[in-house]
């Protein structure tokens, strides 16, 4: 059985790390170029670097970052925000990532799945889908960053995005996202059932008990969290030991 991941996540805006609560109120976290190192020693799998504001100006400041993120660590780490087109792929592959995010361009365009896939491989696409579950339990997919509801939903939407040959899926759920209550774990249970690549579980990760649930009631494949790691709430080495002595298999 491949080894559950534990997957920092940094949202960069103007060049510094920030978390907010349900995708709002954002407070700075650090420089992500140090916590990224951190986390390396520390024993993360992965990490996942994203860009929220992707404005036009800040592509240069968030391009030269990958570039110093890879010059500086080890492992494979995801970047994302405001990629639409195969030049961006290009590019923030050639600056150091392993892999690149892809979520309000491939849901405007799916078509961008395939394009990525077959230029790249589909080791490389990872598509996030950010949801919402409504108050008849119907899981809404939103565009920019969490701001505008679209008609997709996420279980035939995710489908689609397995069957276009991607290479993962990033799944936050809005709901429990900053709320540290643990996170979707039925949802995240059904996408499992239903699909054939990974799922990488966001949004809801408050304590250690969290993590164990994500991997042995939602059958995630990796859990990405944020704030619990950026604020020193739980290290990454006390996590996986914990996760290990709870027959969750993990690297450490």
């Amino acid at each position: 059985m491949l080894a559950k991941r534990i997957i920092p996540c940094l949202d960069v805006k103007d060049g510094q790390t920030v978390k907010g609560t349900n995708f709002l109120q954002l407070r700075q976290a650090g420089d992500p170029v140090e916590l990224g190192k951190l986390y390396s020693r520390q024993g993360a799998d992965e990490l996942v670097f994203l860009d929220i504001t992707a404005s036009h100006e800040g592509r240069k400041t968030f391009t030269d970052m990958v570039q110093k993120v890879a010059a500086e660590i080890d492992i494979p780490f995801t970047v994302g925000g405001g990629i639409s087109e195969l030049a961006d792929v290009e590019r923030m592959l050639s600056a150091g990532a392993d892999k690149i995010s892809v979520n309000s361009a491939a849901l405007r365009r799916p078509g961008l799945i395939d394009e990525i896939v077959s230029r790249f491989g589909s080791q490389v696409c990872v598509v996030a889908i950010d949801a919402q579950q409504d108050e008849d339990g119907t899981w809404t997919c939103y565009l920019n960053g969490g701001r505008i509801p679209t008609e997709r939903k996420l279980f035939e939407w995710a489908k689609e995005v397995n069957d276009r040959g991607a290479g993962e899926i990033l799944f936050t759920s809005m709901n429990h996202d900053g709320v540290k209550k643990g996170f979707a774990c039925d949802a995240l249970n059904r996408l499992a059932s239903i699909l054939t690549i990974p799922v990488i579980a966001s949004g809801g990760a408050g304590q250690m008990e969290d993590f164990r649930d994500v991997f042995a009631k939602g059958h995630a494949d990796a859990a990405l969290a944020a704030s619990v790691f950026h604020f020193g709430q739980i290290g990454i080495p006390e996590l996986k030991e914990y996760l290990r002595k709870e027959n969750i298999n993990v690297r450490l």
